[in-house]
This record gives C-alpha cells, structure tokens and sequence, in this order.
C-alpha cells in the first residue's frame, strides 16, 4: 500500500482530494470540524517536506453553481485548524486554476471551488479528471467518506499520475482498520449491529460471519429476529418480511460456530417519546402498546460480558434510539464496555453514522481504537466490497 509516506514532496505540489463535506448551519459556519482535523497530518507532512497543497473536495448536493454550497464558506476554519493561511481560488478546472496553482510556493495551501459545481465530477468523466490532473504532480487520495464512489476526483484522476499516487494518512488509517478487524484479527473477534432495519445490514451480516466469532445485534433490527423465533414485540418496528432472513442468518451462524447475542429484555415504553411511560421487560413478552426502545439492564450486562472477552471489536449501529435521554442507556453502557476492552488492549473499530455521533455524543472518540469517517464508504468495506477510489491507488 503506497501512502504520503512513501514520497518527498520537496518542490512538488500535492493534489488533495480531502472529504470537507461538513455541516454548516444557516449562518454558513461548520459546526462539525471532524474532517477537516481529520486532513491535518496529510497537508502537515507535505508542508513539512516542502511541499505545496491544492485541496479539492465537495460540499453537499448542489444543483450547477449555488453559492451556498461554496467552499469558500469554509476557508478560515481550514486556516484555523491547519495553522497555515489557506488561499481559495473560485473555480476548480481551469486557466484561472492552474495560474493559481502555477504561482503556489513550498508551504503554502489552495482550496479549489466545489467540484460538484460541475456535473462531470459525479459522472466520472474523464475530461473533467484530466483538467484536474493539471493541478499536481503527485496525487494523493485521502477522503475515505468518498471512496466508494467512481466520481472523477476520487477515481479517474488517478489514471493520469501512474507512479505517483498513494493514499493519505487518514484514507491509510481506514483501509488498515478494517484490515485488523477482518485479516489481521486477534481473536475472539466481537462484532456489535444496531440500527433499526436488518435490510441495511443483510449483506454486512452475511459477509462478516466467516470472520467473527460473537454477533451482538441490537437497535430495532433485533426485533425482527424476536418476532421471527415466536416472540410478542408489541408494537416494536419490525420487518415483516425479512423474518425468514432473520431465521437463515440465525442457522448459517450456528453452522460456522457463530455465537449470536440478541437483546434479553428492553425499555418499552408506551410512545415514541421521551416523555413515554417505560418499564423494563422481557424482549419476548412486549405488550401490546409498548415498543421497545432500548436494550434492558439484563442485556447490558450480558453484552458487556462478551465484550470484555473480545480481542476484536466492530462496533456499527446503536443499541437504541440514543437521541432521546431516556433510551441511551444501553448505547452508553455498550460504549463504556468497549472503551473498557480497549484501555485492556483490544482493538475497537466504530463506524457508520449513528455510532460515530454516540461515540462524539457520550465522549467515548478517545477511548476506542479508531472512529471511520466515512459512512455509506465503511458500509461498503464491510459488505466485502471493493471500493473504486481504493483501488485506483492500488491498480
């Protein structure tokens, strides 16, 4: 695997593709740097090396040019952050863009305009990554929240820089995550699912049986698997449908000697509220009224049991609906174990969106081993599949 490391940029400009795709709030301000603190050691080892950084990332759906999806929004947050004075160009291919990048010196920083302004970028086109491929000598793909799409700055561009391509720090950090979860493991090797649909997780589920050998499911999806095997779930979401699923996933894990943890008892409560009626109770025998909304005591205890045991720790998907104070608690404690296991020497992988924001929520993002910043882009790493902003560095 070629990363920034395998490369002196002395003299040599860095064309970044970064993930800056960040929230911003009505008044145009980032309200979650993550990313962009995610970036710095990529841009500080090529400032280091005396190089110079032309950053090119999207921001949101825009439809053509709309002024509020400008990644000018974000200039002095990435100045602030990185510690260097971060110019903007406001295109992102160009006579104007390449004069800007020509007249860069070693050390200095370009942010190109939004790559989306234009529709080739998502259609992969190959013009559009030429143009792009004019902006640098080395390119250097670091936006993991991107890689699973074949969108011109992500994938095609790299076609133009034969030998001199490589991964960034952050981009390297994920692919060697996952590889300590799925080649490298330490076993026992503990897997936890939440989430509320087993049709999001089919294909996660099925790849990850021959790797694993504890699957904690929780979140709504447990439901499905209750219902499936006979029991009252009362008015819990469920998937109808897919409770023959549930039953073949239960019979191939047993068949590869996979322990499969589900939910003992919840928190039900009486509406979808935080202001609902709740009681603790047994998962199988859930009135009719109540929904289960939460992994019980009983649950926790036994999860945390298994975690502690654990080598290995994938953790993708709540345990329940966290968002609301009185249904976080078995979210939290499933943080508390894992970051427990983790200060014992396990290694712990979380990612997916709802995880990642508990784990920001509830302050566990220094306490396990590494926190993906990429959603639908981890999904895809864990359903097996290989991604096209990966492999166009490794081809």
């Amino acid at each position: 695997m070629t990363t920034i490391n395998d490369f002196d940029f002395k003299d040599k400009k860095a064309l970044i593709r970064v993930d800056f795709n960040v929230p911003l709030d009505e008044h145009f301000k980032v309200t979650d740097t993550t990313r962009i603190v995610s970036a710095k050691p990529t841009i500080f080892k090529i400032l280091e090396d005396g190089g110079s950084c032309v950053l090119m990332s999207h921001l949101g759906r825009p439809k053509g040019i709309s002024p509020e999806f400008s990644l000018e929004h974000i200039v002095d947050v990435v100045t602030e952050i990185i510690g260097v004075s971060v110019k903007f160009v406001n295109d992102c291919v160009g006579s104007s863009v390449e004069e800007a990048v020509n007249s860069l010196e070693a050390g200095e920083i370009v942010l190109l305009e939004n790559l989306r302004f234009y529709d080739e970028e998502k259609g992969g086109d190959h013009e559009f990554a030429k143009q792009l491929s004019k902006l640098g000598d080395i390119y250097v793909n670091d936006a993991f929240g991107t890689a699973h799409r074949a969108h011109a700055s992500t994938t095609i561009v790299a076609q133009f820089f034969e030998g001199k391509k490589c991964f960034g720090n952050l981009l390297a950090k994920e692919i060697e995550s996952i590889n300590k979860v799925f080649k490298d493991s330490e076993k026992p090797v503990t897997a936890i699912l939440g989430g509320s649909k087993v049709s999001s997780k089919i294909t996660v589920i099925e790849n990850i049986l021959d790797k694993v050998d504890h699957l904690i499911i929780g979140g709504g999806m447990s439901f499905t698997f209750i219902k499936a095997q006979g029991g009252s779930i009362g008015d819990s979401i469920c998937e109808d449908d897919k409770q023959e699923l549930a039953l073949e996933i239960l019979k191939k894990a047993e068949e590869k000697g996979v322990k499969v943890h589900l939910p003992v008892d919840v928190v039900a409560a009486d509406a979808f509220s935080n202001e609902a009626n709740t009681q603790f109770v047994d998962i199988y025998h859930i009135p009719d009224g109540w929904q289960g909304l939460d992994a019980g005591p009983k649950s926790n205890i036994g999860f945390s049991f298994i975690i502690a045991q654990s080598k290995t720790i994938l953790w993708n998907g709540p345990l329940g609906v966290f968002e609301m104070k009185k249904f976080a608690k078995g979210t939290i404690e499933l943080g508390n174990a894992i970051a427990d296991a983790t200060a014992e020497g396990a290694f712990s992988l979380v990612g997916g969106g709802d995880s990642v924001a508990a784990v920001k929520q509830f302050g566990f993002a220094d306490k396990v081993s590494y926190v993906s910043t990429g959603g639908g882009a981890m999904l895809e790493m864990l359903e097996g599949k290989s991604l096209p902003g990966i492999e166009a560095i490794l081809t």
